[in-house]
Parts: structure tokens; sequence; C-alpha cells
């Protein structure tokens, strides 16, 4: 039997990265899709490059998207892809709002030409909750976000709803509270925090200049919540779900625990900075995965005193190579 085919749009960021070395090791063909630019970063998926195909195109351009789709016939297609820095949509509004709102129905669009038999997850998030009417955040709690990015994401959450409606498609959205991981990036707060964590450790750095350290997160590790999308597209029937720990962790705690692991009080070294306050802060994350439990099997293998250790330990590792 030929291997099945998946596509990845965002396939060089952190999920992505994590997907991708899921899904070679159930033995698909992995396509990954780029966007042609200058500053191209492969360093999330070099080891694994030469198992997978590469193809250009852009959330911008429906077009782009036909064509691979035409070529390369997926099974599955994953949509990663989006302008997913929450503190970067408020001055880029627009852009955030055409290729992570639009961006999903050109490409819904484009399964819908080329093969509507494919089967398609849409990376939603727990920032389309925003300032939550509920606490935990299940699938039926409404959304009210609190940024353009939350916005944007909820158009894609909706469209994905509605295309699964309107045509009949295997359309998903998972719903993932915060996943982090070492290949998460540096402008993401958990990232900043082991990454100065490992400089200051190291000695390149005296402080580490932080926010809002009372937002609460719910947070997991990246690796086992892309294990969650593949899960959502094995179902018979699409459905919307929730991929979350359950637990809820300040940022002063990953702080605390971060700087505690190379024995170091974060006290000493965080400073408050109005530069990262948020115009509209999220105050409290914390899902409720219950129903991916029941019907997918899926639980958090990781930790969260794991997942800052695990961070803070490649940093470290990171740091001082760069310091050779």
């Amino acid at each position: 039997m030929a291997p099945k085919r998946a596509l990845i749009t965002g396939i060089t960021g952190q999920d992505g990265s994590y997907l991708a070395e899921f899904l070679l090791a159930r033995g698909y063909e992995v396509i990954g899709m780029v966007r042609r630019s200058s500053t191209v970063n492969f360093e999330r998926i070099r080891h694994i490059q030469d198992k997978i195909t590469l193809v250009s195109g852009d959330l911008l351009d429906e077009v782009s998207l036909i064509h691979i789709l035409r070529e390369h016939r997926p099974h599955e297609v994953y949509n990663l892809a989006a302008q997913s820095f929450v503190q970067t949509s408020w001055p880029q509004p627009v852009f955030t709002g055409e290729t992570t709102a639009l961006g999903v129905t050109r490409l819904l669009d484009a399964v819908r030409i080329v093969d509507p038999e494919i089967r398609f997850y849409q990376a939603s998030s727990s920032e389309m909750f925003g300032k939550v009417v509920e606490v935990p955040q299940k699938e039926t709690t409404p959304f009210y976000p609190r940024s353009p990015y939350g916005v944007a994401k909820v158009y894609g959450h909706w469209i994905t709803v509605n295309y699964r409606e309107s045509y009949g498609m295997h359309a998903t959205s998972g719903i993932l509270f915060n996943h982090e991981s070492p290949r998460r990036g540096l402008e993401f707060v958990t990232r900043k925090i082991s990454h100065g964590v490992a400089r200051i450790k190291l000695g390149l750095d005296e402080e580490l200049r932080l926010g809002n350290l009372e937002a609460r997160r719910d947070w997991g590790f990246a690796g086992d919540y892309v294990e969650a999308m593949w899960l959502m597209l094995q179902q018979d029937q699409p459905e919307d779900y929730v991929i979350a720990t359950g637990e809820t962790h300040s940022v002063r705690e990953f702080c605390e625990l971060a700087f505690g692991y190379v024995g170091l009080d974060y006290r000493d070294y965080v400073v408050i900075d109005q530069r990262f306050m948020r115009p509209a802060e999220v105050d409290l994350l914390i899902g409720d995965a219950s129903k991916a439990r029941q019907k997918l099997g899926w639980q958090p293998r990781t930790t969260f005193p794991e997942l800052v250790q695990m961070m803070v330990e490649a940093d470290l590792q990171l740091v001082k190579e760069q310091m050779r």
C-alpha cells in the first residue's frame, strides 16, 4: 500500500517540525510548504530536511495552494502557518488578518476545488477565548478574543466549521492551549525566560526584562500536542477539540522554576518593563481537554516542571555552543 501523504503549512515552525517528525515515524510522505523569502529559517527541520519534500507556496496566494495540492495530492493537510506572535498583531493587524484569518479560507477553498476528500486540520488557539467567560474553557465556551491575533484565529476557526458544514469536508479545528518547547521562538515569553536564564547563568547577561508576571497560562509540551492533531484527522467524524493540560501556571512560576533549576533566585534578575505589557491582557487561560481524552484517547505526557527543565537545559547547551 502506498504511504499516506501529508501537507504541512508552517513546517519550519515549532509545531510543524514536531508534526513532521511524528508523521515520518508513522511512514508518511511529508510535504512542507515554505514561503519564498530571503530569511527562511530551516533550523528546526534541518535534521529531517532530507526526508521531506519542501514546496514553495503562500497563504496569501490561493493559486500557489491549488498548484501544490494538484501536484502532490496529499491525503491530509495541516494548516499551521500564521502570523502567530500575539504581540506583533497590534502593530500589524491587517497582515495578521490576511494570513491568520483569510489564509485559512484560501487553503480550505483550494482543498474544496482540488479534492474535497482531503482531511483538513486548522490550528485554532486558546487566545480565541481571551477575556474568558468561564473557567476552565472547553469546546462550547464562547469566544472573546483580546488581540488582533485572537480575532483572526476566531475567523479561521469559524470558516473551518463553515466549510465542514457547507461542503461536507473533513475539516477539524484543534483549539490548542499554550504549547512550548526548546524550538519555541525567542520572542515568546517561555523561551525568552529559558534563554535568558542560560545567558545569566553563563555570565553573559545580568538581567531579564519581562512584562506581566501574573498572567496565567495552561502550558504543555508541543511534542505531545502534535499527536492530538494527527488523532483528530483519524476520526470518522470531524469535530473540534480543546487540547490542554488542565493546569494553570503564572509567568512568575515559570521564572521561579527556570532560575531555580540553575540555582538562582529570579527576584535578583527579573526586571518589569512596561514595553512588554499588552494593550489588552488575557489574564487566565486553562483548558478542559476531557473530550480529547474520551474521544481521541489523548493526554499530555510532559509535566510543567519537566517542560521548564527541558527548555533551560536546551538553552544552556545552545548558549555554550555559541560561546565556543
